[in-house]
């Protein structure tokens, strides 16, 4: 190790971190890393605000899942890595812009995934990001005797799948596979994909943080809580320059802004890293579990994009279907959410009764969508989750604990 206080790591031996170690946080080489999945997420966004404005939300939905997919999957296996083996020497931040440069180009082919199932690039980009990951577990084999089997498995696992999913791109390119059998064959490899960690520490599990887990996840719910600003603000923008602002553009513009700010207040109610650290088994569910939170998420950014879109011109799609592009995220944000909590507290903060009926009416208004106006479906969707944060707020405030029904015990156990 190079002397206290030096930035400069020429040469550090990967060696598995300490799960006890103090004061572990995101390193700024973990903050860098992000801002390229902001651009990715971003270009996924608003090719389904425009699939959805357009009147073919459902039609976009498909490629949107696909390549949010590729995004958090890419994300995961980073993030993961880096709790454990981290040395941020001069290797270690080579191979971690090759995964930049991979996020990158995948983000670019984003448009052509959405507008001609074209996922040449993105398979590029997916292949550039995880030849850099499997370099990583490979020095990780060789550095660390302890885990070289475990780490071997994860190199051999992630190269097999990348040779599956060129193999899916080349088999329906070239006709020899139905496009039908598409959709299938992506799933299969999805599965595949999401078994490899649970396979590969078999052996021996890898030693990561569970603090640094929980803040690297809630920082990337910061940043896409941030790309719903962005995509309203895109929303905006195009308003602005037909220049039709009206009662309606100001009351979903404040809307979201809120709306926004109570996913924010819901998910940092609970801290995750105590949870993790004495239930560490629950990893897999919870760490898995985000990948619906965090799609709805960028979904639910590119509902209120179309949602400001429609308050400035008439739209393709109908009221109620704008309605329902923000309406499903936010009943899926918060099923999962107190789903994905449940795993890793022993008390409740939110009680699920609470949560299932916010979504029952959550679900219910854009039915209502032509008659009281998508507006209006999105502020009262928006006062809704403001009150689940205040009756939540208030009765913790005032020491009082939600009934845990017999059911439900077993269920957090």
């Amino acid at each position: 190790m190079p002397p206290a206080g030096t930035t400069i790591r020429i040469r550090v031996r990967m060696s598995a971190r300490p799960i006890d170690e103090p004061h572990r946080t995101a390193s700024q080489l973990e903050l860098l890393f992000d801002l390229t999945f902001v651009v990715a997420v971003a270009a996924a966004t608003a090719q389904l605000a425009h699939s959805i404005a357009d009147g073919h939300g459902l039609a976009g939905l498909v490629p949107f899942l696909q390549v949010f997919f590729a995004i958090w999957w890419a994300w995961m296996n980073f993030t993961w890595f880096a709790s454990s083996y981290d040395t941020d020497d001069v290797a270690y931040r080579l191979l971690t812009m090759v995964q930049m440069a991979g996020v990158l180009v995948l983000a670019a082919g984003v448009p052509a995934a959405f507008g001609h199932s074209d996922y040449a690039v993105v398979t590029l980009g997916y292949v550039i990001m995880r030849l850099g990951l499997v370099v990583q577990w490979l020095r990780a084999g060789l550095e660390d005797p302890e885990r070289r089997r475990t780490a071997l498995r994860y190199a051999a696992g992630i190269s097999l799948m990348q040779v599956g999913w060129i193999l899916r791109f080349l088999l329906v390119e070239s006709g020899v596979l139905p496009s039908w059998s598409a959709l299938p064959f992506f799933a299969c490899l999805v599965v595949l994909e999401l078994a490899v960690p649970r396979w590969a520490e078999r052996t021996r599990t890898t030693n990561w943080h569970p603090h640094h887990i929980a803040e690297r996840y809630g920082l990337f719910t910061i940043i896409l809580l941030g790309e719903g600003v962005l995509a309203a603000s895109r929303g905006v923008e195009g308003a602005l320059e037909a220049g039709q602002i009206g009662s309606s553009f100001v009351v979903i513009a404040v809307s979201g802004l809120g709306l926004l700010f109570a996913h924010w207040w819901l998910y940092f109610l609970v801290q995750a890293g105590e949870g993790l650290s004495d239930r560490r088994h629950r990893s897999y569910l919870w760490g898995y579990g985000h990948y619906g939170i965090f799609a709805a998420l960028a979904a639910l950014g590119a509902g209120l994009e179309a949602a400001v879109e429609q308050s400035a011109h008439e739209a393709e799609a109908s009221p109620m279907a704008i309605g329902y592009a923000v309406a499903i995220p936010v009943g899926l944000y918060l099923i999962l959410l107190w789903a994905v909590h449940a795993l890793v507290v022993t008390e409740r903060v939110v009680h699920f009764g609470a949560v299932l009926g916010c979504v029952t009416v959550i679900l219910l208004l854009p039915l209502a969508a032509s008659q009281i106006g998508v507006a209006a479906v999105v502020a009262a969707i928006a006062v809704i989750c403001a009150l689940l944060v205040a009756v939540t707020i208030v009765t913790h405030a005032e020491g009082l604990s939600w009934p845990r029904t017999p059911k439900l015990r077993r269920a957090v156990k």
